[in-house]
């Protein structure tokens, strides 16, 4: 598992917002512990708290207690974002890969 903080996760949970639509913030650690990613202490309170950032960025926007869905994001900061996370799910998964292997007994 890949720890994932700061703006890693703000990042990471901001694309999944654009690729998934609004979620609630249990669906967004569900979705990030699949690929492969792990929190720093408490989940939920990290995901809100990279949330409130991002919405003051106008990137998010809170749709009611526990729940987010995506706002505006310029097409260069999309870019940008895509290409950050997409980096990060691709070394998540790597080891995810390579640790399963490593556990693997024949």
């Amino acid at each position: 598992m890949q720890p994932i903080r700061g703006i890693n996760l703000r990042y990471a949970l901001t694309q999944q917002l654009f690729d998934e639509g609004p979620q609630t913030v249990a669906e967004l650690v569900k979705a990030l512990e699949e690929q492969g990613f792990q929190f720093p202490g408490r989940a939920s309170k990290a995901v809100s708290d990279a949330l409130r950032w991002e919405i003051r960025r106008s990137r998010v926007r809170r749709l009611g207690r526990s729940n987010y869905g995506p706002a505006y994001m310029p097409r260069q900061t999309a870019a940008r974002i895509r290409d950050r996370v997409a980096a990060l799910r691709s070394a998540a998964e790597e080891d995810l890969y390579v640790g399963g292997s490593q556990t693997f007994q024949p």
